[in-house]
């Protein structure tokens, strides 16, 4: 399947190679290091230099490297949901997202130990334009979205990623993971845009959307972190944005969330996957209107499954009643854990001024203010 071969990842048959390609990589070397800090004579090399699959690659380094972050910077992982899928069967994960290497890492470490189909997953292409950060990714089974481009080129590499995707579920048997839109939620507020579930309706033009989406196991998934290690990191856009402000990256900005994702504080974490949804396409399917109309109804109905399967860790609602002074919510956290929580605040915000104060604490806080509004809805 050469037309992938710009955004897919590598072969089994190319494993090994590359691996040859990084094995002295300064990089390589301190993540081994801190993935097996026993392991002084460096055995990892010999195993990794006899790796030839990309399974193997994953379990055997990304998986001990993701076990080892959870230890060092959380107070540990759990789920819910798995149990409603099937072994040996692929499914189109479009999960919120907050942390550009974790959402992912983390999901399919849940579906390993659930003996579950791992992902190929979407990652973009400002992430990996190191040679080192490229071939990792390509080893642990991402594929590439271009970001920024405009006009026929959008449709072009929009096209080519609906394809890469369709075939790898329908035809490899390879589960993928998408986020609900480009790039992560800064602000707190998961929406999914609609913009990518067009995308996915462009593989099989003349085929019912709806049919296809049940033919991907279209399945919603929340990711919720009690503390976001790149909260402070995502700051200065929401500041400019809520200032009318245009905010533009820095050249490093990218990798340091990257960095910072992995080694900071996150306190708990928790993964719900909902299930497949088919009887809601049915419904939309059956709705009078065009497909711009039902794809709209499709985004709501992601984002309502996101939304109820998201945890209210106690930072959320300390944020709540900081933010608007109160202790309305009082009962759902402890004394320590709030005086935790401002500590971290206070060290990492200027918490006399309103407006940054107002985007740290929303940034937590907007989870609980949707829950709510949407418990209010379905009375």
């Amino acid at each position: 399947m050469h037309k992938f071969d710009s955004i897919r990842p590598f072969y089994d048959s190319e494993v090994n190679k590359a691996i040859q390609s990084i094995i002295n990589d300064p990089m390589l070397e301190a993540m081994m290091k801190f993935t097996f800090p026993e392991d002084e004579n460096m055995t990892w090399k010999l195993l990794m230099l006899h790796t030839h699959s990309l399974r193997d690659f994953q379990i055997n380094f990304i998986y001990p490297g993701l076990k080892k972050v959870l230890e060092k910077s959380s107070e540990g992982l759990t789920f819910s949901g798995f149990e409603k899928l099937e072994p040996n069967t692929a499914y189109l994960f479009i999960s919120n997202h907050r942390d550009i290497v974790l959402d992912t890492s983390l999901l399919n470490s849940c579906l390993y130990e659930n003996g579950l189909v791992m992902t190929t997953s979407a990652i973009g292409d400002n992430l990996v334009k190191r040679p080192f950060l490229n071939t990792l990714s390509r080893l642990n089974r991402n594929f590439v979205i271009e970001r920024g481009a405009q006009g026929r080129k959008l449709l072009e590499n929009s096209n080519l990623v609906s394809s890469y995707i369709h075939n790898a579920i329908l035809h490899e048997n390879r589960s993928v993971w998408t986020a609900q839109r480009e790039g992560r939620s800064k602000d707190g507020n998961d929406l999914t845009h609609k913009g990518v579930l067009k995308m996915l309706t462009l593989a099989h033009e003349g085929q019912n959307p709806f049919d296809s989406f049940k033919e991907l196991k279209l399945v919603p998934v929340s990711i919720s972190y009690e503390y976001d290690p790149t909260d402070i990191l995502k700051l200065p856009e929401l500041i400019a944005k809520s200032l009318g402000e245009k905010y533009i990256k820095s050249e490093n900005e990218d990798f340091l969330n990257l960095l910072r994702g992995i080694i900071g504080t996150k306190k708990h974490i928790h993964i719900h996957v909902h299930g497949t949804i088919e009887d809601d396409l049915d419904q939309i399917n059956q709705e009078d209107g065009n497909l711009s109309e039902k794809l709209t109804l499709l985004t709501e109905v992601i984002d309502r499954y996101i939304l109820q399967g998201y945890k209210l860790w106690p930072s959320k609602y300390i944020a709540c009643d900081l933010l608007n002074n109160s202790d309305r919510y009082s009962d759902q956290y402890t004394a320590e854990e709030k005086q935790a929580f401002m500590t971290r605040f206070e060290e990492k915000v200027k918490t006399d001024d309103p407006v940054t104060r107002q985007n740290f604490l929303s940034m937590y806080a907007n989870p609980v203010v949707n829950k709510e509004k949407l418990s209010a809805s379905q009375e």
